[in-house]
């Protein structure tokens, strides 16, 4: 693949989610560009408007409204979350502060996935949570009378972090967190950027309501690209054998960017060109050229927070690593309850396609080959090992088949458009 021109990754999924989500909580019009028009996002829209909240459609390109109620009131129906674990995690945390009850549910893959790493401290929180499976959606919570919390989060979860932060903030409660590790600090910068009155020091969150409860103030925010989804496109231009490709407009918050440290280390080079603020956000232009050699590396547990959904794509990479040297991933455990088991998948479908694999435990074992890749791709209709193998694909003399595309709708629409439009024509990946 022979790299050219210029490309602008999809808003930033984690960004876009939580726009929304305080907007509904605003005490006027908020309006959002750069959107992300992800099938993820549009959830979040769709149960926020079961709510109350006016938002407009959300679609690429578009700039979106969103008019909250005077108060979040009871849905009609059920609250359906999709596939996306952020909007029901998140989500909860609002809920556990108001006066009705709502029921969560969501697609098969999600109601698979744990729910008491949230559901545990809104309990301990004061809210009322009723489960119908277990450790599962669905599941009804009923807004009780929160109190003060101190929480030492056993996981380093943005999602857990943030619910209880809008929990804190719904609740008129002061929240205290602390983390084993530094997850990712959108909700954080948010509250900051809004003058909600968070503070963080020496690792320690601390949230202090106002002495009169308060809606969120309005706001405008552009979103940023999503770095996630700009590493595909990294990541494809690494494995090109010539020109230069510029990513524009990522956002390059340092609990995102943990993937460039370890490509780096592999022998990468990516520059960033045009850094700025945007909302409370670093952003930056990306300049990627095709690396003459990628080397193997290990990626310590405490890296993962800053890179867990960068893994399927890093560990493409790393089978790509000369001289047959072998990346570990320690403590990647957390694939296993992502839309699919990814720890597993990714290396089975390393291995499908001529790669030495294995998952460990919770660490994940890849070995480099020179080898073209050919083979057949399980997917599991997950958007990132989708994408991560059609990035494989791109290799010269490569034939990956994968089960189906469509599951990157879930974050980036026009990926397969983008992959064509960066290299000089020649395909080697297939898929329904």
């Amino acid at each position: 693949m022979t790299l050219r021109g210029v490309v602008r990754p999809p808003g930033d999924k984690s960004i876009s989610h939580r726009a929304l989500l305080l907007g509904a909580l605003a005490r006027g019009p908020s309006e959002i560009t750069g959107i992300l028009a992800g099938e993820d996002v549009k959830s979040t829209a769709r149960v926020l408007r079961q709510l109350g909240a006016d938002i407009s459609p959300v679609r690429e390109g578009s700039r979106v409204t969103v008019r909250p109620p005077s108060r979040l009131t009871r849905p009609a129906s059920q609250l359906y979350c999709g596939n996306s674990g952020t909007t029901t995690r998140l989500l909860m945390g609002i809920l556990a502060g108001q006066r009705f009850a709502a029921r969560l549910t969501g697609d098969a893959s999600l109601r698979r996935r744990p729910m008491r790493r949230v559901t545990e401290p809104l309990r301990a929180m004061g809210a009322h949570i009723e489960e119908e499976a277990g450790d599962a959606l669905p599941l009804v919570i009923r807004g009780g009378k929160l109190h003060a919390f101190d929480y030492t989060s056993p996981v380093a979860s943005a999602q857990v972090k943030s619910a209880l932060l809008l929990a804190a903030f719904t609740g008129n409660v002061r929240l205290r967190l602390t983390e084993p590790h530094r997850s990712r600090d959108h909700t954080e910068r948010l509250f900051v950027h809004l003058g909600l009155n968070l503070r963080e020091r020496n690792g320690v969150i601390v949230f202090e309501p106002p002495d009169r409860p308060t809606a969120c103030p309005p706001f405008s925010l552009a979103v940023p690209g999503d770095a996630s989804s700009a590493a595909f496109l990294v990541a494809a231009a690494l494995l090109a054998q010539a020109g230069e490709l510029l990513i524009e407009n990522v956002g390059v918050n340092p609990t995102r960017t943990g993937f460039l440290v370890v490509l780096e280390r592999m022998g990468a080079r990516v520059e960033r060109l045009n850094l700025r603020d945007a909302g409370g956000e670093p952003v930056a232009d990306l300049l990627v050229r095709p690396a003459a050699r990628l080397s193997a590396t290990e990626v310590t547990a405490a890296e993962i927070p800053a890179l867990v959904d960068e893994v399927p794509i890093l560990a493409v990479l790393a089978s790509r690593a000369g001289g047959g040297g072998e990346t570990v991933f320690h403590d990647v455990g957390e694939l296993r309850v992502k839309e699919s088991d990814r720890l597993e998948l990714v290396a089975a479908n390393l291995r499908a396609v001529g790669v030495e694999a294995e998952a460990r435990g919770n660490d994940l074992h890849v070995r480099g080959t020179e080898r073209a890749p050919r083979g057949r791709v399980e997917t599991a209709r997950d958007h990132r090992l989708a994408m991560a193998f059609a990035v494989l694909g791109t290799l010269p003399a490569a034939d990956v088949r994968l089960s189906e595309r469509k599951s990157v709708a879930i974050s980036y629409p026009g990926f397969f458009k983008d992959l064509k439009t960066m290299n000089d024509g020649r395909r080697g990946t297939r898929g329904g």
